[in-house]
């Protein structure tokens, strides 16, 4: 029993010695020379070593919208009442959607491509609603900004 409580060589008698050896000054020396060894075989032979200073960043491509942030546009209804974006919300028999957002404005605030296409948040001006997030082939662009209500 004693010899449990002495000291923790009694316990541990490979591993204490190992940790002992690590927080010496000679044995970090001994540690640092192989990671440098093989860094220095890493290195093809012949090579300055300016070519294999750093790699090359790969640069992604800006994706590329049909819209602009800014623009305004318009719901088309028939290809709104055909889609997905329509049958899921699960409206009553009969409902034909809102009015406001085929005959009101809408501003686009933001686009961004999702897994299922590019889609543009529209906020429309001057009705108290949540922007939503439609998709840009059933939008209606206009060519001015001083928009007449149809």
């Amino acid at each position: 029993m004693e010899a449990l409580t002495a000291t923790p060589r009694a316990l541990f008698p490979r591993a204490y010695p190992a940790a002992a050896a690590r927080r010496t000054p000679s044995a970090r020396r001994r540690c640092a020379a192989p990671v440098r060894a093989s860094a220095a075989a890493a290195e093809p032979a012949g090579d300055d070593g300016a070519a294999a200073a750093a790699p090359k960043k790969v640069l992604k491509k800006k994706p590329v919208y049909s819209m602009k942030k800014g623009q305004i546009v318009r719901v088309d209804k028939e290809k709104y009442l055909n889609s997905i974006n329509y049958l899921s919300v699960g409206h009553p028999p009969f409902y034909k959607g809102l009015d406001y957002i085929y005959e009101d404005r809408g501003e686009v605030l933001d686009i961004r491509i999702f897994e299922t296409g590019e889609y543009a948040l529209i906020a429309w001006v001057g009705i108290p609603t949540p922007p939503a997030w439609l998709p840009t082939y059933m939008l209606i662009k206009s060519d001015k900004l001083d928009y007449e209500r149809i």
